[in-house]
């Protein structure tokens, strides 16, 4: 019941990903596209009619070498040579017909290809931060690329595949039925028959032991790319040789399903060619003893083997085709899967742009969970007015940083309601949401490019005057002006090229260069030695001049000078008033300052 429903499901994937496709093929504004798919169908009908006339002139010139001429008048005046000039050119012909097809099709493949190969992108950065912390990027990366490179294979079977291959052998069958006798078409239709059958029969077979390949193949690469990124982690535990074995057994399960699909190609090969090959001796014979008979002619005989041959081709390509149909299908199937994940958080239909008028952040009885068992947030009521700087602090797992993933709308909230300038954030668009609040985080992670490019990320139409400016503004000018190639000098993945502190002050930089009127600084020091923490924390006060900032903080000392400093226990605030106040009233966060003052003499 399980391999059924698997088909069964499997089937209609391919159905799914057929119907997904084929509008690219036939576009309602794209007159360009259609015109192309007529005139590559049209080369391609030309082409096998040429095809079919071919063995024509093959067998004439036979006959008149042979003395044995007969056939049109034109072609016996051509001569032997002429018409074997003839069947020369007929053979350029064809492959012609079916090159110019190719290249007036290209341009409608790769633009299916472009335009799924964006819409996936698209959608993967439109997901739900839920899905983010979920995914694989290897596996995930493995399955884009597979995906998109079906396309246009899919694309290209669709058009020029199964019909012009029917058509193909309709037309010999009629060539060898009337021009030789309905034996010799019902030789062919069997052997076709038993060919499709042996050929549609393994190479399922075969598509399950591809599958679990390509799910191998996943496996490993996610594997890999997991190891790399976390290169510092498993050089601090010594980790490489156990790396490297949970790599090795991927490959080794990987290997396994590969032979197995190279040992089942063998056979399918091996069985098509004994089918073909029993098809074409039986029907030699045939033309051999009509030869014998004297009703056949040595030209006749060479025509019958040149159509066998010509069987023989568009066959062995109907075993690729569908092997790698099948493949293709498998491929995408998995890529709209993937499209078809649904995107958490949307914008309304017809939603707004966000109007800042002061900055002015409200949190209304907020109320929230990552999941229905377990709320984070229980009923959390904040106001922090136009340019002020309000701090929330607070234990680990009190839901600190998860107050500023409501705030950039990575999730929505379970009750009550989050505002900026008296506009809920589930009523505007994202992207305007967004451009209004800079995000300095606990860790900034850079692009694997040049530190202007991760400057001029925060603005990319700003001027080199206005980057370098941002970055003198983060005290880092000097900095990178003391780099070998200045601003041009790349940081390395993740950034790793840089120290902790000078990665800070880059996303500061770009941060200052966004401008946003709303600032949300997520831990942005705490991963900072204290010397760093304290150079970065002057440009960071300055950077919130004349912004509504709200500062996530585990050490205290680095929000005193908060306008209002809330303290959050288990989901709940439990405190909240300035520095100074908060300190006489001898309660929660007095106890969390004595703490970690105490913890710093210590140090």
């Amino acid at each position: 019941m399980s391999d059924t429903y698997s088909s069964e499901r499997e089937r209609q994937s391919g159905w799914r990903t057929i119907r997904k496709v084929a509008p690219y093929l036939w576009p309602e504004d794209l007159a360009w596209v259609k015109r192309r798919v007529v005139l590559a169908l049209l080369a391609l009908f030309l082409s096998k009619v040429i095809a079919v006339g071919t063995p024509f002139f093959y067998k004439a010139a036979v006959d008149m070498l042979a003395e044995d001429a007969s056939g049109a008048g034109w072609m016996l005046a051509l001569g032997a040579v002429g018409v074997t000039i003839a069947y020369g050119m007929a053979r350029l012909m064809s492959v012609g017909m079916q090159q110019l097809r190719d290249v007036i099709f290209a341009a409608v493949g790769q633009r299916a290809l472009r335009m799924l190969a964006l819409e996936t992108f698209q959608h993967i950065h439109a997901l739900s931060l839920r899905y983010h912390i979920t995914r694989k990027t290897g596996g995930l990366s493995r399955i884009i690329e597979r995906g998109v490179k079906g396309v246009e294979f899919l694309l290209r079977f669709m058009l020029f595949s199964i019909g012009p291959l029917i058509l193909e052998l309709v037309m010999i069958g009629a060539v060898l039925a009337v021009v030789f006798d309905v034996w010799y078409l019902a030789v062919v239709v069997v052997v076709i028959g038993l060919y499709v059958w042996f050929t549609f029969a393994v190479t399922e077979w075969r598509v399950k032991i591809r599958k679990v390949m390509n799910d191998q193949d996943t496996d490993a690469n996610q594997k890999a790319i997991d190891s790399l990124l976390n290169f510092e982690t498993v050089k601090y535990f010594g980790a490489e040789k156990r790396e490297a074995d949970r790599y090795d057994a991927s490959m080794e399960r990987y290997v396994a399903a590969a032979l197995k699909t190279s040992y089942s190609l063998a056979f399918l090969n091996f069985g098509q060619s004994l089918l073909i090959t029993g098809g074409l001796v039986a029907v030699m014979v045939m033309a051999a003893i009509g030869v014998q008979n004297g009703t056949l002619t040595v030209g006749d005989f060479v025509m019958v083997n040149a159509y066998m041959i010509q069987i023989t081709m568009p066959l062995n390509f109907l075993g690729t085709v569908y092997r790698e149909i099948r493949q293709s299908l498998v491929d995408m199937g998995e890529m709209f899967d993937l499209l078809e994940q649904p995107a958490e958080v949307k914008d309304k239909p017809g939603a707004p742009a966000l109007d800042v008028k002061g900055g002015e952040v409200v949190l209304e009885d907020i109320v929230f969970g990552y999941d229905d068992v377990r709320p984070i947030l229980k009923g959390v009521s904040i106001n922090v007015p136009a340019g002020q700087t309000v701090a929330i602090v607070g234990p680990s797992g009190s839901g600190k940083s998860t107050i500023g993933r409501l705030l950039f709308r990575f999730y929505d909230v379970g009750g009550g309601a989050l505002k900026i300038d008296g506009q809920d954030v589930r009523d505007i668009t994202q992207e305007s949401l967004h451009s209004a609040i800079g995000v300095v985080p606990q860790d900034t992670v850079l692009f694997n490019d040049t530190v202007y490019y991760n400057i001029a990320y925060g603005r990319p139409e700003a001027t080199r005057d206005e980057v370098i400016e941002a970055a003198r503004a983060a005290k880092i000018h000097e900095f990178i002006e003391g780099l070998p190639e200045g601003y041009e000098t790349a940081v390395g993945e993740r950034g790793l090229k840089l120290s902790g502190g000078e990665k800070q002050r880059v996303g500061i930089a770009r941060t200052l260069l966004k401008n946003p009127p709303i600032l949300l600084l997520d831990e942005a020091t705490s991963a900072l030695d204290t010397e760093t923490e304290a150079e970065i924390q002057n440009e960071l006060q300055a950077m919130g001049e004349g912004r509504t900032v709200i500062t996530i903080a585990h050490r205290l000392s680095t929000i005193a000078h908060a306008d209002r400093i809330v303290v959050l226990e288990k989901g709940e605030i439990v405190e909240e008033g300035t520095h100074d106040d908060l300190l006489q009233r001898e309660g929660r966060y007095a106890s969390l300052w004595h703490r970690q003052a105490a913890e710093d003499q210590a140090a």
